[in-house]
């Protein structure tokens, strides 16, 4: 088959409809954006989660004076004795436990005001009202429910508090959005089958002249197919370079403006995208020829 001749037939295709082959585009562009998106949010939270997890610590606290109406710390302030306990306990459960660090109460009491330099409640609260801790990591942090279970009502410890409740709102906030890009992805590509299926049955219907004269002179099914397919593929790439433009412009976005807003975040970089897009174009051509081939199957008889 000549590449003039498909060339030419996409082009006749593409000018008779131009209107439902701009929809087609649209459709398949904003359905593969969203799975693009979709992907990079995953990768997204599996790199915040590399990130954080391996930060995230373990705090056990230890009970003060004011605690006294508290269960746990119904014998009063922990004694140096019940602190040393601790230590000896987590140096036991190596190498889960990588390392520990004590925090004083002065120290706490610096790094909340430090932290909360504006806050009212400086001027009435002093060292005495934050509690001595040790800050533990582990080497797996997903095992905290061990940490929890061994010292959680041990004497003189108040609470056992994981980080990792604090990322897990986050997390699952990411996981949402990623959930929701999913399901309105599968929408869209629902409507740009449908537009597919549609444009190549009217351009064979709008071209069954020219298909009756192929036929007649011999010619085969694929010679007759080839070019409705080939302009359903190509209005499929026009629909994935326009997706991958708009997953690149989303990424300039991020980087030079969301990225300045939420600094405690450390963003995908453009290789991601750049990696997700050769999948964009073969699922959105793939698409495309699959979806025009069976059309073509039922609506044009050669």
């Amino acid at each position: 088959m000549r590449a003039q001749f498909v060339l030419s037939e996409i082009g006749v295709g593409l000018r008779r409809n131009l209107t439902m082959t701009i929809a087609v585009v649209v459709s398949v562009a904003l359905s593969l954006a969203l799975a693009g998106a979709s992907l990079l949010v995953r990768d997204q939270v599996n790199s915040m989660k590399d990130y954080w997890y391996d930060k995230v610590e373990v705090s056990i606290y230890f009970c003060i004076k004011a605690d006294h109406n508290s269960p746990q710390c119904a014998a009063g302030a922990a004694t140096d004795d019940q602190v040393a306990q601790v230590k000896a306990d987590l140096d036991k459960m190596a190498p889960l436990v990588q390392s520990s660090t004590y925090e004083s109460s002065q120290e706490a009491y610096k790094h909340f005001k430090d932290s909360n330099p504006d806050n009212p409640l400086l001027a009435a609260v002093g060292p005495d009202a934050m509690p001595q801790s040790w800050r533990v990591k582990l080497s797996d942090p997903t095992k905290f429910d061990v940490i929890q279970s061994a010292f959680a009502g041990k004497p003189g410890v108040k609470s056992v508090d994981d980080q990792r409740k604090i990322l897990e709102n986050l997390f699952g906030l990411l996981r949402g959005l990623q959930t929701a890009a999913f399901v309105i992805m599968v929408l869209m590509l629902f409507v740009a089958l449908l537009l597919i299926v549609n444009t190549v049955r009217v351009s064979a219907f709008s071209r069954r002249r020219e298909t009756g004269i192929m036929r007649l002179v011999g010619a085969s099914n694929f010679y007759v197919q080839m070019p409705f397919i080939a302009e359903a593929a190509f209005a499929a790439l026009l629909g994935s370079a326009l997706a991958s433009g708009l997953l690149v412009g989303g990424h300039f976005f991020v980087q030079h403006w969301l990225a300045k807003k939420v600094q405690f975040i450390t963003f995908i970089g453009l290789s991601s995208v750049v990696a997700v897009i050769p999948l964009l174009v073969v699922v959105g051509m793939g698409m495309a020829a699959v979806a025009a081939f069976f059309t073509l199957r039922k609506y044009l008889k050669v």
